[in-house]
């Protein structure tokens, strides 16, 4: 009696998951993560060219309000185009809900002395007293 060999439909092989790839992405994308996270930075205002100042100081960044004065002299409250009169009503209701708020005026270096006058006018007729003009430090 002579056998016959029938293959078998299983492979002799084992499948395996092979891990190293599998940890390779899982490093490129916690490193990509932590490099999203820290190069972002919670800013209210808007991008202006800020003029430049060498005795600027940093500022604890916790609980702001920030007002931007445009290179057109636009005046944007949180990033929210406004005029003189609202300005002057959310600054109120700031001083309202907060007590004593935080304000960071930043406006682009061409914009109108004039603008930004009126602006921190109206910040002090609210009463609000913690405020800051945001600068960028003088290039040596």
């Amino acid at each position: 009696m002579r056998r016959i060999h029938i293959p078998s439909p299983r492979s002799k092989k084992h499948a395996r998951i092979e891990i190293i790839p599998l940890i390779d992405i899982v490093f490129f994308l916690l490193a990509t993560f932590v490099m999203v996270s820290l190069s972002m930075v919670k800013s209210k205002g808007l991008s202006v060219n800020l003029p430049s100042a060498s005795t600027g100081e940093k500022q604890k960044r916790d609980d702001f309000t920030t007002i931007t004065i445009t290179v057109d002299n636009a005046i944007l409250f949180n990033k929210q185009p406004v005029d003189a009169e609202a300005l002057a009503v959310a600054l109120k209701k700031l001083k309202e809900e907060q007590g004593d708020p935080k304000v960071f005026i930043n406006g682009d270096e061409k914009s109108l002395l004039g603008s930004t006058i009126q602006v921190f006018d109206e910040v002090r007729k609210a009463g609000i007293t913690k405020v800051a003009f945001e600068t960028k430090p003088k290039q040596k």
